[in-house]
């Protein structure tokens, strides 16, 4: 049985859905591996929310991913079966997906609370820890911080005053941190700072999940319809 008329043009729009889901599979695994190598590095494991977040971001694309794959299958073969299990599919996805939101807005006080902790776990490994130390000099460097609060909390952790690692210097060189000046260093807090760039970055983080929810719904629209036809085919015959 052939599609005819408008639904060729159904068909065709639900192909392009369907490159546009298998691109987005792509982009959520990619940003599930990249979010769990950040968190790896930062906050100690465990089963955790921060922790799940990137194991559902990949979850969900990959199977965006076969949900693609089970709709071009079903589109090509224009099979009423697969079709309908396309829909359901996305239609779980797009489930996940607000329960996700819902989940991160819920627990965003925990995870900053739960980073903090780890953050200044992590601060007192700084001295007996070479990996440690790299990971956090980096990010005092990158979000030109230092320490959790602010730069007295590397009094405690050295257990000498008027020092902090070299990585809080404004101008990085050897020694920089040690009888530094207060305004030759980074002075404002790595949690802030840190948490201050998610907030900046959410409504793009936002935009792009209304973007997918967009195409999604879309997706689920358009198979219906080709459902429809393929069902008033078989009726017909």
């Amino acid at each position: 049985m052939v599609v005819e008329g408008g639904m060729k043009c159904v068909k065709f729009l639900l192909y392009v859905l369907l490159l546009v889901f298998c691109a987005c599979a792509v982009g959520l695994i990619a940003v599930g591996v990249g979010t769990h190598l950040v968190l790896n590095q930062t906050i100690t494991h465990g089963a955790t929310p921060s922790f799940l977040l990137p194991v559902v971001i990949i979850a969900v694309g990959a199977f965006l991913f076969l949900v693609a794959f089970v709709g071009c299958c079903g589109a090509c073969k224009e099979n009423y079966c697969l079709m309908i299990t396309f829909a359901i599919f996305l239609s779980l996805i797009m489930l996940v997906e607000v329960a996700a939101a819902i989940a991160g807005y819920v627990f965003r006080d925990k995870v900053r609370s739960e980073f903090n902790k780890d953050f200044r776990q992590q601060m007192k490994n700084y001295p007996k820890d070479n990996q440690t130390a790299s990971i956090l000099d980096k990010m005092q460097k990158d979000f030109e911080c230092c320490g959790a609060a602010n730069y007295t909390d590397w009094e405690k952790i050295l257990a000498v005053t008027n020092q902090v690692p070299d990585s809080c210097c404004v101008n990085i060189t050897h020694n920089c941190g040690i009888n530094f000046v207060v305004k030759d260093i980074h002075t404002e807090g790595c949690v802030e700072k840190i948490a201050a760039w998610l907030r900046k970055n959410v409504l793009v983080v936002a935009a792009a999940a209304l973007g997918i929810a967009f195409v999604e719904i879309l997706g689920i629209v358009l198979a219906c319809c080709l459902v429809k036809s393929i069902r008033s085919g078989y009726e017909v015959m």
